[in-house]
């Protein structure tokens, strides 16, 4: 298939630009449901605040779903101090020493939208003896908002309270290199892949070849974005991401197959097919095991639904920080799924 790098930059630079940690998706949902729709998909949202996009196939025997995530790390609002700053609790597992300096918002139930940055309760050299060393953690950290505060109440006038979400900036870049470097590519990344070939579809008036349900989930972040499954659907292929580093093979280019995880092995006939069409359409991929990594067919079929899954992604170097991958390693993901799709 033809593969356009100028709609996946523009899904990265779409989807990327709405902010969305988990619980906090209904804009990026509602965005991607008209997007869907725009392209001439069915879609419905679940109760659960899934997105569900349905693709007719060529044989209406079997429904294959593909998951991908489009919920991200982020923080909430725990407390507000007496001196006006905000004190957090984390959303997901973000490595905090990354935030240290992060320009943030802070989302009111209200509508208002304020401005911030995320500090360590340590944040001056000139002031505090441990402003280098001092750990950086939930407890050790704090956002200073934009705003004239000087106390708790001054916060609470503004509208800001406890359980407001705060969402640091991703920073996304898109280099001539063709590396991508951007917070959440787990797993906005994916969900770009996926609207990258839907795109394509319709485009071309392509069907794959089962009837398929594309499926963006909102609750992946915290263990269980696709525990509910429509009983439709007899099979899961997840879009998530592939981990670099010790131990592992994948790389920034490559498109990771994950033959197990903390969850446990994945379906070894479909991934036996994944392998195949990897070699077939002779992509660069990765075979690896990662212990320290759950997805949405991990939540599937915890959920005691009976499908088969696999895991694939893009490879991704710094996951859970200040993250990077390659346009080489999203093409060959779009290209596998695709492959996928489309065989029998």
């Amino acid at each position: 298939m033809e593969i356009r790098e100028e709609i996946i930059k523009k899904y990265i630079n779409d989807i990327y630009a709405i902010d969305s940690p988990t619980g906090f998706t209904k804009n990026i949902i509602k965005h991607l449901e008209k997007e869907a729709n725009d392209l001439g998909f069915k879609t419905e949202i679940t109760e659960k605040g899934n997105l569900l996009i349905s693709v007719e196939g060529q044989n209406h025997s079997r429904n294959v779903g593909v998951a991908a995530h489009t919920d991200t790390l982020g923080l909430m609002v725990r407390s507000i101090k007496g001196n006006g700053a905000l004190a957090f609790t984390k959303i997901g597992g973000p490595i905090m020493p990354t935030l240290d300096g992060e320009y943030c918002k802070i989302y009111t139930r209200n509508g208002k939208v304020y401005t911030g940055t995320i500090l360590s309760t340590s944040p001056a050299a000139h002031v505090h003896k441990d402003a280098a060393s001092a750990p950086r953690n939930e407890d050790t950290m704090e956002v200073r908002i934009d705003e004239v505060v000087k106390s708790k109440d001054d916060v609470l006038a503004l509208g800001i309270n406890v359980g407001d979400y705060i969402c640091y900036d991703p920073k996304t870049v898109i280099c001539d290199s063709g590396y991508i470097k951007t917070r959440f590519i787990d797993d906005k990344m994916s969900v770009v892949v996926i609207f990258a070939l839907l795109e394509e579809y319709a485009r071309t008036n392509t069907k794959p070849y089962y009837d398929t349900t594309f499926m963006i989930t909102v609750y992946e972040e915290v263990g269980h974005g696709l525990a509910y499954l429509p009983r439709t659907i007899n099979e899961v292929l997840a879009i998530d991401m592939g981990c670099i580093g010790q131990d592992l093979t994948c790389t920034e280019h490559d498109v990771s197959i994950c033959v197990k995880d903390s969850s446990g092995p994945y379906d070894y006939d479909m991934i036996t097919k994944l392998i195949e069409l990897a070699k077939e359409n002779k992509l660069s991929y990765a075979l690896d095991v990662y212990p320290m990594y759950g997805s949405d067919v991990s939540a599937a079929l915890r959920s005691s639904n009976n499908i088969k899954g696999a895991l694939i992604g893009t490879g991704v170097y710094a996951s859970h920080g200040m993250e990077r991958t390659h346009m080489d390693g999203v093409k060959a993901t779009l290209q596998l799924v695709n492959a996928y799709l489309m065989h029998e």
